[in-house]
């Protein structure tokens, strides 16, 4: 019987999470959560306006090397917040059931 393997979001989660005790002289990933959810959100930010101008450009290997930032960088911040990838999977699903738009209108409650 074969064992299923985690999905590559989870183990990069993992493995970001496991890096929160390593010296963040030696490693980036370190580094970052501890200067702290603002500096993780910024890096977050910058790699998504990087994606989006490759995007822009059409520039599909760039697109790619960003996306693959913004993920990692997504990632950091949710560590650095407390959140996990369970808890947007919940949420995906949630949305699962509902238009986009529906669930568009439904923010603008002020939940945000």
């Amino acid at each position: 019987m074969r064992t299923k393997r985690k999905h590559p979001i989870d183990r990069l989660f993992g493995t970001i999470v496991s890096r929160r005790k390593a010296d963040p002289r030696k490693s980036y990933t370190a580094r970052l959560l501890k200067r702290g959810v603002s500096q993780c959100a910024k890096k977050f930010g910058e790699e998504s306006v990087e994606a989006a101008i490759a995007a822009v450009l059409k520039n599909k290997r760039a697109l790619k090397e960003e996306s693959a930032d913004v993920l990692y960088h997504l990632l950091v911040l949710w560590a650095a917040s407390g959140l996990k990838p369970k808890d947007v999977y919940a949420e995906l699903e949630r949305r699962e059931a509902q238009s986009g738009l529906a669930e568009k209108a439904s923010r603008k409650g002020g939940k945000r």
